[in-house]
């Protein structure tokens, strides 16, 4: 019978130590001569963090075991911490695999450690390093030299903010997918609801649905439940409820509506705990002038400010929306209002503030703001020359969401829907085009929550005449640099 193989908490219980072949490995690479380069970072832990156990390595001087492995659950962790704190640790540095590196992270910070999370994108070219435990070694070399690039982590007063909110979005695609299921069995039934209504999932399209799901089969019955926004005429609306019925799809209608019922209840659940969240963060004061002065958009002189009216009744949340009133929480968290951005809506400011939160300090300017979204191109430069330009993936939730901003400019009679136009024109590419205004709209995020200031729409007009006055001198220089003068036609 084959001998079964120790799990790796029965091999930590029983103390077995690394195998002899890493342990050799371990010396000769700790005896090599040091490169002289210059110490950046002292009292430095390496961790390479993996599933069911990491491997943590420290400076050979401040341990007899430089190199030791750990279980994964929280008593490993907090010995662990212990054995870190008895080495002289201060800082711990270690990469972002999967989601292993968060109950690691909460657990050092806890103790009081310098908890320093890095790209794999960072080391994982380099060679040399074919086991975890050589992998630790080389994190903690590298970061005393200051050779990692530490990574932005979301502040932990609102991290549990982030959370809900993600969860959030979670069920509101969930319940988007059930309103597709609804629709899918509605046309199966030839029950054309969906080519007569905007919305299935609105006051007439849920209460007819429910009605047929309650057994009655009379359309012009149907036809009473129709609210009177509904543009759609009644003998319209009462021509489109003629199905044929099929009881297995009937039960397969019920199904999705009871997910969609479902999916409702556990929106309203998050939204309470995402208010109680964010009443106890405390208000931002940001100290400005109060009007955004963005770079080149400059009020003309004598030219009228275009702003906006202001409500005299408090909105009603539009859909997928919050119940409360998500805006005042944001202008009293963040200090300024985003929403005044054409583009930015609220739920677009919240996955802001969720993901970054109200201080932009740990980045030093609108450009690496952008570049930690990706929404920077990366370029190769040799000799002072650019010699190769391109964008990369990056996952990143504000991004898409500037994204998302972006593309809903196209139809705007404002300052930044010219500005947008006007890149598609001359990018000659959509996807190019959104990308470049939603950098310039997280250019825009980055000026207001940093300086206090308020975004002014200076409007289409204006924008399409700065830019007429752009090309004039741009032709006047070219004019001059061939010994002539432009001339006005009359």
């Amino acid at each position: 019978m084959a001998k079964r193989k120790k799990s790796t908490f029965e091999r930590l219980r029983d103390g077995e130590k690394l195998r002899r072949w890493e342990r050799k490995q371990l010396d000769r690479q700790f005896q090599a001569e040091e490169p002289g380069w210059e110490v950046v970072y002292r009292n430095v832990a390496g961790i390479d963090v993996g599933n069911a156990s990491h491997f943590v390595a420290v400076d050979p001087k401040q341990a007899g075991q430089p190199v030791r492995e750990f279980g994964s659950w929280t008593a490993a962790l907090n010995e662990m911490a212990v054995w870190l704190k008895s080495c002289g640790v201060k800082r711990v540095v270690m990469q972002t695999t999967g989601v292993y590196w968060i109950p690691v992270q909460d657990v050092l910070e806890k103790a009081g450690f310098e908890v320093a999370v890095v790209d794999a994108r960072g080391t994982k070219n380099l060679p040399g390093r074919k086991s975890d435990v050589q992998e630790c070694q080389w994190i903690q070399k590298l970061d005393v030299y200051g050779l990692l690039r530490e990574s932005f982590q979301t502040p932990e007063s609102i991290r549990n903010i982030r959370t809900i909110w993600r969860l959030r979005d979670r069920w509101v695609k969930d319940a988007g997918r059930s309103i597709q299921h609804m629709q899918k069995a509605l046309t199966t039934m030839n029950v054309q609801l969906a080519n007569t209504i905007s919305d299935i999932s609105g006051v007439t399209g849920m209460a007819i649905i429910r009605s047929i799901l309650g057994g009655e089969r009379d359309r012009w019955e149907l036809v009473k439940l129709r609210d009177g926004r509904v543009q759609a005429s009644v003998e319209e609306l009462a021509h489109s409820l003629e199905g044929n019925w099929r009881e297995d799809v009937l039960f397969e209608l019920q199904q999705a509506v009871d997910g969609y019922d479902f999916q409702q209840k556990k929106i309203t659940q998050c939204d309470q705990q995402l208010e109680k969240y964010l009443r106890v963060q405390p208000t931002r004061q940001v100290a400005g002038n109060g009007v955004a002065e963005a770079s080149e958009v400059q009020p003309a002189a004598g030219e009228p400010q275009k702003k906006r009216r202001r409500r005299t009744t408090k909105p009603k949340p539009k859909k997928n929306q919050p119940a409360f009133d998500l805006g005042a929480e944001l202008h009293r968290l963040m200090g300024v209002d985003l929403t005044r951005i054409d583009g930015i809506n609220l739920c677009t400011a919240q996955v802001i503030y969720s993901e970054v939160g109200p201080d932009l300090s740990r980045f030093k300017g609108e450009g690496n703001f952008t570049s930690w979204m990706g929404l920077a191109p990366k370029r190769d430069v040799s000799g002072g020359k650019v010699i190769k330009q391109r964008s990369t993936h990056v996952a990143n939730r504000v991004a898409n969401a500037l994204r998302m901003a972006a593309e809903s400019l196209k139809d705007s009679d404002s300052y930044l829907g010219a500005r947008y136009r006007s890149l598609r024109g001359r990018l000659n590419s959509g996807v190019k085009a959104v990308k470049a205004m939603a950098r310039y709209l997280g250019c825009l995020v980055y000026r207001m929550l940093t300086k206090g200031e308020a975004w002014v729409d200076r409007g289409a007009a204006y924008y399409e005449q700065k830019r007429q006055d752009r090309a004039i001198n741009q032709l006047r220089r070219k004019a001059a640099a061939m010994g002539m003068q432009l001339v006005p036609a009359k």
